[in-house]
Formats: C-alpha cells, sequence, structure tokens
C-alpha cells in the first residue's frame, strides 16, 4: 500500500499483544492493558484472545479495575464478566464508588449497579457518587447536571431518606438540580381570570421543588411543577406506607443504614 493504515482507536501495547497472539498463539497479558487487547480481540473477532483476556480479567480483578472493567462488559454485552464486575462492587461498594472508573462510567452500566440490592452503601452515599457522576458528565458533554443525570435517577431509592435528609436534598436540588423536573402542560383560570384571558403553564413553566404540602395544592390547582421522585418519598412518609412510592423504590439495600421510618416500609431486605 502506497501509504500506512493508521489504527488511532487501538493503542500501540494492545496491538503489539494481538500481533504476539496472531504470530505466537500465546500473549503476555498485563493489568494495565488488558481491557484494550480484550477490546481489539472483540472488534478483529479473535474469539480465543477474547477468552485469554476475560481469564485474566477476572483473576487480576480489583477496585481500581472493575468499573472500567464493567464498562467493557457493559458495551460488548458480555454478561458474565458483568455479573462478576456487579458481584465484586457489590462486596466492595464504597472503595469502587470513590474511582475514576466509576465517574467515568455510562448511564447504561451505571444503572446496572442501582438496581441492585446488594451494594453495601447507604442511599444518601449513592445520591452523593451520582451527583459527582452526573457532574462530571456534565462537563465532558456540556450539557446540564439534571439532563445528563436524567436516565439513572430514577434508580435512587429517595424514600429511604429520612425526611431531614430529604429536605437537605430538596434545597440542594434547588441550587444544583440533579432530580429531573417533569410540568404537566395545563392552564390555570381564576376566578377573576374567567371573563377574560387565562394565563398559560405549559411544558416550559420553570422547574420548582415541591414539598408534600406543595404538592397537594399542586392536585388541587392545577399548577405545572412537581419533582416526582422526591414527591413519592414523602408520600411514602406521610403515608406510612411503602406502597406510596411507586416513583422510588422503598426496597432496603445490604449497606442501607437503619432510619425510624423504615418499619413503614413493605419490602425489607432480605
Amino acid at each position: 500500500m502506497p501509504s500506512p493504515v493508521v489504527l488511532s482507536t487501538v493503542p500501540a501495547e494492545a496491538f503489539l499483544a494481538v500481533l504476539e497472539f496472531l504470530y505466537t498463539n500465546s500473549v503476555r497479558l498485563h493489568r494495565h492493558s488488558v481491557l484494550e487487547v480484550l477490546t481489539a480481540a472483540i472488534e478483529y473477532g479473535l474469539e480465543e484472545l477474547r477468552e485469554l483476556c476475560l481469564e485474566f480479567v477476572v483473576k487480576v480483578l480489583d477496585v481500581e479495575l472493575v468499573c472500567e472493567a464493567l464498562q467493557v462488559a457493559v458495551t460488548f454485552g458480555l454478561g458474565p464478566l458483568q455479573e462478576r464486575c456487579i458481584a465484586f462492587i457489590e462486596a466492595h461498594s464504597q472503595e469502587a464508588l470513590r474511582t475514576r472508573g466509576f465517574l467515568e462510567l455510562s448511564a447504561p452500566a451505571l444503572l446496572s449497579l442501582l438496581r441492585s440490592d446488594k451494594l453495601r452503601v447507604d442511599e444518601a452515599e449513592l445520591v452523593l457518587a451520582a451527583r459527582s457522576w452526573a457532574r462530571v458528565g456534565a462537563a465532558v458533554l456540556e450539557r446540564p447536571v439534571a439532563e445528563v443525570a436524567a436516565p439513572v435517577v430514577r434508580e435512587l431509592r429517595l424514600a429511604l431518606l429520612a425526611p431531614a435528609e430529604l429536605s437537605a436534598l430538596e434545597e440542594q436540588n434547588q441550587r444544583e438540580p440533579l432530580i429531573p423536573v417533569r410540568t404537566r402542560g395545563t392552564k390555570l383560570r381564576s376566578a377573576q381570570q374567567r371573563g377574560g384571558k387565562a394565563r398559560g403553564w405549559g411544558w416550559g413553566a420553570r422547574p420548582r421543588v415541591c414539598r408534600v404540602s406543595e404538592y397537594c395544592r399542586t392536585a388541587v390547582t392545577g399548577l405545572p411543577l412537581q419533582v416526582e421522585q422526591i414527591v413519592e418519598a414523602w408520600k411514602c412518609h406521610a403515608l406510612r406506607r411503602g406502597d406510596a412510592a411507586r416513583g422510588a423504590p422503598c426496597r432496603r439495600r445490604r449497606g442501607t443504614l437503619p432510619r425510624e421510618h423504615h418499619c413503614f416500609l413493605d419490602l425489607p431486605f432480605k
């Protein structure tokens, strides 16, 4: 060929490992580059090298590597590796949440973690971790934090938080929105306005956090202001029934710290 073919997506060390395998049917793998070799093996259809890489990843899996391995597993549909990574994170949750790999997870990869009941971490810490993750994504993608967080925050179990913690979350959500706001496209018509022009409220209405009292007023007046997850969590507290929090699951995780209202939840962790 008149000019070289540039493989810009494959690190040199990973491609050398691929060449070594092609010429010798063996390979020397290293912890810091095995995921790149695995990715190259999948892209080039080298099944035997792929299996060697998977075996090696499982052997060297640790806190610093596990989130990166989970991302590769989710990206390429490697079910067994994904299960091993999630099981490892379940056993070392707090340490894994502090790694750079966690902050760089994609939304589907993070969702696979937040759906687990076996994470050994309290929900308040998960909320903080999700906020840190969304901040990094917002900076990289140049999008609002709430927009980046939207796919994953529904898996946060806000009903597990105590009332004081929910209030603090509301206040922080006003300063830096994390929980997305959903508004209703309704129109208000007061007694004085019945004979004239109604005041319009649409999907572009200004978002605002509302507590239980505000939610009740919303239901009566039709105000299009709602932060659904926080509202459902408050309903769980107000009604003292776990089934009230349909938008915020009530299942306790393995690391959930006990709170007084947990005795009212219908689905305790087993």
